[in-house]
């Protein structure tokens, strides 16, 4: 059975891995001033970061269209698939992921539509073990068991730089209950199951990166990893070389796209890991 593989640009799946296992990418949108972008298509993150402080009003983000998404499903049904694996970006967080369960009710049980209960790698990482599944000749059911593993051993935490920009997004009820008192911190966040936690907060990069380093350290062996920045780059190096030792193959360095970077803000750190077990 041919099985086709659809995601949104909110998984950071770079493009080389995108292309090796012909992954389907539906982008989602930035709204700066009136005017919608297709997520890492019509601005680069780095244009995008560094004018994001001081654009007024500030951006918003936007779920692709139902249609979209059907032209994506079409495609690869033409092109000989049988089913098709749509994973997206968690549900709590995005509309992105009822706009694909929208589109699928066109096309019966031949597409499957899942909630990442993620953002960033941590879905990027459930769709790249779904295409190698499938690469191997995997059938349905086993791919659907594959993505629930790493779906429920897969780990993103971040320091952010500032508070401000996940309570602009309102999807994080507890950020603006903290707003006033905590202006001058830099907070420890891990997303799960759709859920931002909050981990602690530092006053300084330097104790934040080390907290940091401390809960990637806390997971065991792990089999995939990925450090993530919001235009930190040279501090994403750093921290590369500190811990990509940990993992048999070398991790990803993402420059995380501008659809989760609004609502993180510029110079975040972070990761998404695999542990092992």
């Amino acid at each position: 059975m041919k099985i086709g593989l659809v995601t949104d640009s909110t998984a950071d799946i770079p493009i080389e891995v995108q292309g090796q296992y012909g992954i389907e990418v539906v982008p989602a949108l930035i709204n700066i001033g009136g005017r919608s972008y297709e997520d890492g298509r019509e601005i680069t993150r780095e244009e995008f970061y560094t004018r994001l402080p001081g654009l007024k009003p500030p951006p918003t983000t936007s779920a692709p269209s139902v249609g979209a998404f059907q032209v994506k499903y079409e495609k690869l049904l033409r092109e000989g698939a049988e089913r098709v694996v749509s994973i997206h970006a968690a549900n709590s967080l995005s509309g992105i992921f009822n706009a694909a369960r929208l589109a699928a009710q066109e096309f019966g049980e031949h597409v499957k539509v899942l909630d990442s209960e993620q953002l960033s790698l941590g879905i990027g990482f459930q769709v790249m073990a779904a295409a190698e599944g499938i690469a191997r000749g995997a059938v349905m059911d086993e791919i659907l068991s594959i993505v629930e593993t790493v779906r429920q051993r897969v780990r993103v935490v971040a320091l952010l730089e500032s508070l401000e920009y996940i309570r602009r997004s309102g999807r994080v009820s507890w950020a603006k209950a903290l707003i006033g008192s905590l202006l001058h911190i830099q907070p420890l966040v891990e997303l799960r199951y759709g859920i931002v936690h909050r981990l602690g907060q530092a006053r300084t990069r330097l104790q934040g990166v080390t907290r940091l380093t401390e809960a990637l350290n806390s997971f065991g062996p792990l089999g995939r990893l990925a450090v993530l920045h919001t235009n930190a780059e040279a501090a994403a190096r750093q921290l590369l070389e500190e811990v990509k030792a940990r993992v048999p193959v070398m991790p990803f360095v993402v420059n995380v796209t501008t659809a989760i970077g609004t609502h993180v803000g510029p110079n975040g750190l972070g990761f998404a890991a695999v542990p092992i077990s």
